[in-house]
């Protein structure tokens, strides 16, 4: 069986890669546009890496990519970004365009990585069933694309798993995340490190866990439809953050209040996991 990994540069995907070859005997293919990016990583010497840009027309992806059995597909340009137009202009075509060759081409199963943005300013704990209200240009494009997969469900044979990632940490993370840039005020030996509030509740996993939800639900046989990626444990970001620097043994003074609350998300909301649980 073969199965493709893509976004194979991104945070997300260079974990997903760590744990499929350290944990499965498949045959591994990953792709992203820059071989430089990856060439040093781990599993690079275990898997068929193929340099591509997935958007190109004028290629059929399916073959140039072996003609995979599974897609764990983890690709999407340039973010964060949540509200810039491009997600809707841009990428939005170009991943029904690759999404719908790979399908008519016949592949078998397909796992994609959604957004908990689907659910919009929603509170509480999210499951599955709630419908999306999604609130800014990439959640928009994400839900959309999701919908699009649906309906061609209809039309073809093929299994399809939407998979809504929502907080997670771990090396490798943006530089923009509140992890890394906590990290780097340590490094620099500050006395403080400005943060907002720190009353919104979130859900948070470590990347690991994360990659290895996102490939044990891809490579389950009765698996398909959306499931949450979270940890169903809601908690405070300012009591996360503590608990990190416990953790790690490092100590910083919280500037709370510094920065404003985004107005991009709900003060309160976390996944609910149980419908992954009964996997």
């Amino acid at each position: 069986m073969k199965i493709l990994v893509t976004g194979a540069s991104g945070f997300v995907g260079n974990h997903v890669l760590n744990y499929l070859v350290s944990n499965t005997k498949y045959e591994i293919i990953a792709t992203a546009r820059n071989r430089k990016k990856v060439i040093d990583k781990s599993w690079f010497s275990k898997v068929e890496f193929i340099e591509t840009d997935l958007y190109d027309a004028t290629l059929n992806q399916f073959k140039n990519l072996k003609k995979p059995d599974i897609l764990i597909h983890l690709a999407w340009s340039n973010l964060p970004n949540y509200n810039k137009s491009f997600h809707l202009t841009d990428n939005l075509p170009n991943e029904i365009r690759f999404l719908e060759q790979m399908i008519e081409n016949g592949i078998q199963k397909i796992a994609v990585a959604g957004t908990c943005f689907e659910y919009g300013m929603q509170e509480g704990a999210l499951d599955e069933s709630l419908p999306t209200f999604p609130n800014n240009p990439y959640a928009i494009a994400k839900d959309t694309l999701r919908r699009f997969l649906e309906f061609k469900k209809t039309q073809h044979h093929f299994d399809f798993l939407w998979l809504r990632l929502f907080y997670m940490y771990g090396e490798g993370q943006s530089a923009n995340s509140i992890i890394p840039q906590l990290e780097e005020a340590l490094a620099k030996g500050e006395k403080s490190f400005n943060m907002s509030g720190g009353e919104q509740i979130r859900d948070y996993l470590p990347i690991e866990e994360v990659a290895e939800m996102i490939v044990k639900a891809a490579l389950k046989k009765e698996s398909y439809g959306i499931f949450n990626i979270s940890s169903g444990k809601p908690i405070k970001l300012r009591n996360f953050v503590s608990n990190y620097l416990k953790t790690i043994g490092k100590d910083i003074e919280l500037n709370l209040g510094f920065y404003p609350y985004s107005t991009i998300e709900p003060m309160e909301f976390w996944g609910c996991n149980k419908k992954y649980k009964n996997l």
